[in-house]
């Protein structure tokens, strides 16, 4: 996606500008997940907009796959990319962005394929893939910006496309869209075109009741595409660079900034009430006393998804997690703790039956 680097004080772009072909962000299609007949509408609305973030506080790990030759970027394209996490963690959110020299220790790999557009899989779709598969792509084809990479971090973060907020009233020239992306750089089918603009996203993955035309998850659109706001007919739409006031917004809200008087300390056999609403996060410091195999659970009727991490070197690592979401169960797992190590424990709620009745637990 080619976004503005400088900003204007008209919204009119210069020609050069507004000549240059675009190449757009183009995600890949994942499964929609269904449920139950027993999962109401409304807790299946709070799993769809929460089950796809990182629990707060994880750090995820990024590297830059150099095999094969084609995934290859410039060492400028690499800076470029962590500037584009400096940007995001600059914001003050919870979340960690460490580069690794393994593909095999990385959640987030990068590739730079030149014709294969910009794209990445969104929130933890990521875990997903094989570890020497990409879960994103910069083009280098492209001459893309900071912002370009930004849009594609925000995906990894568990973003969805602005411009297809249900919300936005954005009524589209259907035909002039598919003629627009079916030419070059991007050369998409309809398919595509569909999948990636002219589809509005489920209600229920999307929080808030404000569209947000400058959010860095939009694309820029040239004039004529957008039928309604009609102002849009007579000049292209152009998302001011950077994250927006509402992007800022957003992420903290899911991620925000956490410190070491932010975790309560678990102790064995100590029920926890979760007093949390939905897409909250409880964060726990454990220090056990004994080496020994320990059970971590969730109690009550609620959707959550729980995870364990060890301290390593000064840095929370994932051991474990579980999420059940959607299921008429509670997250829990077994771990092997050891005497004298930091440990903490995430637990992100989704949905519960009622506030107040639900705990977590080690033993």
């Amino acid at each position: 996606m080619a976004r503005r680097t400088k900003r204007r004080t008209s919204r009119s772009p210069a020609s050069s500008e507004r000549d240059r072909p675009r190449r757009y962000c183009g995600l890949v299609p994942e499964p929609v997940r269904d449920f139950d007949a027993n999962v109401h509408a409304e807790r299946a609305s709070l799993i769809r907009l929460s089950g796809n973030k990182w629990t707060n506080g994880t750090v995820l790990h990024y590297h830059f796959l150099n095999t094969p030759a084609r995934w290859r970027g410039t060492e400028a394209h690499k800076n470029l990319v962590r500037d584009a996490f400096k940007q995001w963690k600059a914001v003050g959110i919870g979340l960690q962005f460490v580069e690794v020299d393994a593909a095999a220790e990385a959640e987030v790999r990068i590739g730079f394929q030149r014709d294969d557009g910009h794209w990445s899989y969104v929130g933890r779709g990521v875990l997903n893939q094989g570890t020497s598969e990409r879960t994103m792509n910069l083009d280098k084809g492209d001459q893309f910006d900071i912002d370009t990479a930004m849009h594609e971090i925000g995906h990894t973060l568990g973003f969805p496309h602005e411009h297809q907020n249900p919300k936005s009233g954005i009524e589209w020239d259907e035909e002039k869209v598919y003629a627009e992306l079916a030419k070059p750089p991007n050369r998409w089918s309809r398919e595509k075109t569909f999948h990636n603009i002219i589809r509005k996203l489920d209600p229920e993955t999307v929080e808030g009741s404000v569209w947000d035309p400058d959010s860095i998850m939009h694309y820029p659109f040239e004039a004529g595409l957008i039928r309604k706001p009609t102002k849009f007919q007579i000049q292209p739409l152009i998302p001011a660079p950077g994250l927006s006031a509402r992007d800022k917004a957003y992420v903290k809200s899911f991620y925000p900034a956490l410190g070491e008087s932010d975790h309560k300390r678990l102790e064995p056999f100590r029920s926890m009430p979760l007093r949390l609403g939905p897409g909250q996060q409880a964060d726990y410091l454990v220090e056990p006393a004994a080496t020994r195999e320990y059970t971590f659970s969730t109690f009550g009727t609620s959707d959550t998804v729980m995870a364990l991490f060890e301290e390593v070197n000064g840095e929370p690592r994932f051991r474990v997690g579980d999420d059940d979401s959607g299921y008429s169960r509670n997250a829990r797992f077994d771990a092997k703790l050891f005497a004298g190590r930091r440990y903490f424990l995430r637990v992100r709620l989704y949905w519960a039956h009622s506030v107040g009745e639900t705990a977590v637990m080690m033993w």
